[in-house]
């Protein structure tokens, strides 16, 4: 999937940094929590449509460690959307054969938001058709650092692959594709490590805006590239098949 310009190039990992949710609320005169529950809608559709299209890996950012700087009726309401949503969304994704994965310190959560995200992983372990990463209490530097830290305790060496299979991602290849909404033109901590020949396209919509015509628009933006990967485009450059004579 690194070619240029095919009919349909559907990445195998997507990651989105779901933003605007408050400013939609705040558009509407709105609480902001009432956008992050606009927003779990457009993830579940999202989530779905990424399924439908045969994207293998949705990974999304839906609570970085810098988050708890909030407001602290906005963190609690975050809270709540969370442990309702482990109840009422993981029996319908485990039937669509969704795998999920938190990723993110856990540390500070409460003992019943741990024990939803373990009861959900454990669910849905055996499926296979997509799996979904939410990032959660997540920072791309803390990931770095917990992945130093691990291999420092277990007196490894810190080398370029050894801290990759250390990262709280080594489950999954690295994104192709990085979305961000919202307008915002920065990473804000996301996939710092693992974002290194990821594609990056913005977009002006308000995460709960963003439907199945976007995510389309933003792959369709994505399969318009060239992925070199350091090399040059004569190199990646699709050759024609050769020919060889059999022996007779």
């Amino acid at each position: 999937m690194t070619r240029m310009g095919t009919a349909r190039t559907v990445p195998h990992h997507i990651a989105i940094v779901m933003d605007g949710n408050g400013r939609w609320a705040t558009k509407r005169f709105l609480p902001r929590v009432a956008g992050h529950k606009k927003g779990l809608d457009a993830l579940r559709a999202c989530v779905r449509h990424c399924g439908d299209l045969g994207v293998k890996v949705l990974t999304v950012f839906a609570f970085s460690s810098e988050n708890w700087n909030r407001p602290a009726d906005e963190v609690s309401g975050l809270m709540e959307l969370l442990a309702a949503a482990l109840s009422r969304e993981v029996p319908q994704l485990q039937a669509e054969g969704v795998r999920i994965h938190f990723v993110g310190d856990r540390s500070a959560l409460s003992d019943k938001v741990r024990t939803g995200l373990a009861q959900a992983e454990a669910l849905t372990a055996g499926n296979h058709r997509l799996v979904f990463n939410v990032c959660f209490n997540y920072g791309g530097r803390w990931d770095m650092t917990q992945a130093a830290a691990q291999l420092a305790a277990r007196g490894e060496a810190i080398t370029e692959l050894s801290l990759s299979r250390a990262m709280a991602l080594a489950h999954v290849p690295d994104p192709d594709l990085i979305i961000r909404t919202g307008g915002e033109l920065r990473m804000s901590n996301f996939l710092l490590w693992q974002a290194a020949y990821s594609e990056l396209y913005f977009s002006d919509k308000l995460w709960p805006e963003f439907d199945a015509a976007a995510i389309d628009k933003a792959i369709a933006d994505y399969g318009r590239r060239e992925r070199r990967f350091g090399r040059t485009s004569d190199q990646v450059a699709p050759t024609a098949p050769r020919t060889t004579r059999k022996a007779a």
